[in-house]
Order: structure tokens, then C-alpha cells, then sequence
């Protein structure tokens, strides 16, 4: 039943995906409005195919330095979510910072990012992860307190270890946040590494499309933006496999 229903979902957008497609074509030529202000779809879809090699190969750069960011905010948002979790002042005196630290606009630090690491792959990764770090640590936070009190009452008159209490019932009851933060961060990672490359780069899907714009190649950075948005939904789609591998009870109750 559940199966049918998704492919329901599915049809319908892909369906309506292809009217949207056709009505812009068709909208396009009608006004014949110029390829370098808004290309019709079939150009695009061209401009995808003619430039499929120089867009894996910038893709690849962008991919490596977003899924590497990504990762290394995860296990910088658990190290930080550890440490501040077990002590409450800690974390009222740490969490105001992590909050002003996202009022900042990254499109002012970045540049500063980049005087201090240079033009190389090291400044996308940290604008990265400066993306990234902060919704995976907070949702990581609220699934920590979220934890059932009455079963952590049992488990210490029962008397459990806290190592054991931790692993067996907190960190479980943890995820189902935990991995809602990360799967927001997985769409942002990409569009960090992008910014980033945005500002300066030699090679990657920024740097691409910051040339494409200056060439007033418009059919050109639209297909970019169609292999950014492939890329995060590819990031994205692999860590919802990785939450169905680590919570199969969720998966047993569907």
C-alpha cells in the first residue's frame, strides 16, 4: 500500500515537472525572449549535454569538498553536542555564541575565510562546515533531552552504568532528531561549497558558474545550478539510506 502511494507521489511529480518544462519552452519561444536573460529548457538541456565532461569534472571538486565539510561537521557537531550536553552551565555559556555565530551573514566572513587559507580546497571546506556544523549540533541537542525521563528512572534504580545507559537509551532516542538535522545540513553543503568557490577558486561548480555569467552564458549556469541541485539531492538521499541502516525499528514499525 505504502509502496503504491510513493509511486503515486512520484508520477505526479514528474508529471507535473514535464508541464512545467513544456509551458517554460513554449513560453520562451513564444516571447522569444533572449537566450543570456532566460534560456528555454531544451538549450539548457544542451548546454548539459556539450558541457558534460567539464561538468563532471568540476562537480567532482565541488562533491569532494562539500561531502568532506559534511562530515567533518558531524563529527565536530557530536564532539561539541558531547561535551556540553552532560553540563547545563557549559552549555548556557557556549550556546549563545553558537547562535550569534549563525547571525553572521557568511557571505561577510567568507572572504575573510579565504585571506586566511588561501584560494585552495581548505576555506570551502570550513565555509562548509560552518553551514553545517550548527542545525546537525542543535538538532543533535534537542534529541539528547528529548530521551524518555521515566525509562532513564528505570535504567538507574535498575542500576546501569551511564556509559551504558547513554549508548542503550539516550543515544538511540537521539537519532530520529539527530538525523533530521543532519538531512537539512546535507541540502546546505553543496550550496556551501559553491559560495565558497563563488569568492575563488581554480576549479569546481562555483568557479564555473561565476564564468558562465561573465560570458553572459545563461543556457550554461542554469545547467550548473541543475548539477548543484542533483548533487544535494544525491547527499541528501544517502542519508536518509544511512537512517533506515541505523534505525531499522522505525522501519518495522511502518
Amino acid at each position: 500500500m505504502k509502496k503504491s502511494v510513493n509511486t503515486e507521489k512520484n508520477n505526479l511529480f514528474l508529471i507535473s515537472l514535464l508541464v512545467l518544462v513544456v509551458g517554460c519552452e513554449v513560453i520562451i519561444r513564444i516571447l522569444d525572449i533572449p537566450r543570456y536573460i532566460l534560456p528555454a529548457p531544451t538549450r539548457v538541456i544542451k548546454a548539459l549535454y556539450n558541457q558534460k565532461e567539464i561538468l563532471l569534472k568540476h562537480s567532482l571538486v565541488t562533491l569532494f569538498e562539500a561531502l568532506t565539510g559534511f562530515i567533518l561537521s558531524i563529527i565536530l557537531a557530536l564532539v561539541i553536542g558531547g561535551i556540553i550536553y552532560p553540563f547545563e552551565k557549559v552549555k548556557k555559556i557556549i550556546y549563545p555564541y553558537l547562535l550569534i555565530s549563525q547571525t553572521i551573514p557568511l557571505i561577510a566572513i567568507a572572504p575573510v575565510i579565504l585571506i586566511w587559507f588561501g584560494f585552495g580546497i581548505i576555506p570551502k571546506i570550513i565555509i562548509v562546515m560552518l553551514i553545517c556544523t550548527f542545525p546537525i549540533l542543535l538538532s543533535f541537542l534537542g534529541g539528547l533531552e528529548e530521551v524518555d525521563k521515566e525509562i532513564l528512572d528505570l535504567f538507574q534504580v535498575m542500576g546501569a552504568a551511564k556509559k551504558y545507559i547513554f549508548f542503550k537509551v539516550i543515544l538511540p532516542s537521539s537519532l530520529p532528531s539527530f538525523f533530521s538535522g543532519l538531512k537539512i545540513a546535507a541540502t546546505y553543503s553543496i550550496m556551501g561549497a559553491v559560495i565558497g568557490e563563488w569568492l575563488g577558486a581554480k576549479n569546481g561548480l562555483g568557479i564555473y558558474m561565476t564564468r558562465a555569467i561573465s560570458s553572459f552564458k545563461t543556457d550554461y549556469l542554469f545547467a550548473a545550478i541543475i548539477v548543484v541541485v542533483v548533487l544535494s539531492l544525491l547527499i541528501f538521499k544517502g542519508v536518509e539510506y544511512i537512517e533506515k541502516i541505523a534505525m531499522p525499528w522505525r522501519q518495522m514499525k511502518k
